[in-house]
């Protein structure tokens, strides 16, 4: 009976001590949860609920249910946003991510010279403030025929352009913004993805007589490929979430006019001009849906060539 109480008691500390361990480490990772609780999941289901709500932020809310997607998919503002943004979207990240490819395999070359110097040049413009972007880009882009921009546009012979007023100067002077600060950070995740591709796989093809054309189509590119679908996808997304560089640029006008609106400047509009949480919240759930369809696309693509390349290796 008396080791049979004795190993009741051990077994009795021995919880003790697993249930206290157990604690501690909920304890430490509770931080995390607390966190994403609070600045995650609170404000995603909040917004959610916001959109079949009218609020201002002060009177009561008022069950509205679809009224609020109703206007904002019969407002024409909203749908020049959504123009905007996809073209501002497609000038500022398609070159981009060509570019990156190009420099990629320049700072990849082994005969080339000062190669931390140029990585950490190319890397520069995606750590500078957006302010300091801001003031160099409105310099370059003035509206006066001095300016930059319309110095090298009139070698050309072409007219000086109102960058901050036209539509299409507007576009532009955005989109090479945005070309600007992402493209070394895609150089950059290219660069790691050419670094991971083994040298074995090029010797082995000069050995079997492939050029360096050849090389490139077998070799380099389909290895490249799923870095070039997350740069793909990443600047997708970022093109939907475009914000800061319309506003720096255009300054205290951004919201007034129409030629530069994106959908997140259109949600902010509502939502911190308007106060109208509600259809800015509607706004919202729409811009996720865009971001997840995209997103949905991208997976599909990815797994598409995960299944081709494992159907070559079993062959």
């Amino acid at each position: 009976m008396g080791s049979l109480k004795k190993k009741q008691k051990s077994n009795k500390r021995y919880l003790s001590e697993e249930k206290k361990d157990m604690i501690s480490g909920y304890l430490y990772v509770s931080p995390f949860f607390i966190i994403f609780i609070l600045v995650g999941l609170f404000p995603t289901l909040f917004s959610f609920y916001l959109a079949f709500q009218n609020w201002n932020g002060f009177s009561p809310m008022e069950f509205a249910g679809f009224d609020n997607f109703r206007i904002i998919l019969t407002d024409s503002l909203f749908w020049k946003s959504v123009y905007n943004t996809i073209i501002m979207g497609l000038l500022g990240t398609a070159p981009q991510l060509v570019v990156g490819i190009i420099l990629a395999f320049l700072l990849n070359q082994a005969l080339l010279r000062f190669k931390q110097f140029y990585r950490v040049t190319i890397f520069m413009p995606y750590i500078t403030s957006m302010v300091a972007v801001a003031l160099v880009f409105s310099v370059i882009f003035s509206n006066q025929d001095s300016s930059m921009a319309n110095y090298i546009i009139g070698l050309f012979g072409l007219d000086p352009v109102n960058w901050a007023t036209s539509e299409w100067g507007t576009k532009i002077a955005i989109s090479l913004m945005v070309f600007w600060r992402w493209v070394g950070y895609n150089t950059i995740i290219y660069l790691a993805g050419l670094q991971s591709i083994s040298s074995e796989l090029y010797e082995a093809a000069t050995i079997d007589g492939a050029s360096k054309f050849q090389q490139l189509r077998y070799i380099t590119m389909p290895l490249l490929k799923p870095f070039i679908l997350l740069t793909v996808f990443f600047s997708t997304v970022g093109a939907l979430q475009l914000f800061s560089e319309p506003t720096v640029f255009l300054g205290q006008s951004a919201f007034t006019r129409d030629e530069a609106m994106t959908i997140v400047m259109y949600l902010y509009r509502d939502a911190f001009r308007l106060q109208s949480f509600g259809t800015a919240s509607a706004t919202a759930i729409i811009l996720v849906i865009f971001i997840a369809v995209l997103a949905a696309i991208n997976l599909y693509v990815t797994s598409g060539i995960g299944r081709k390349r494992k159907r070559g290796v079993s062959k």
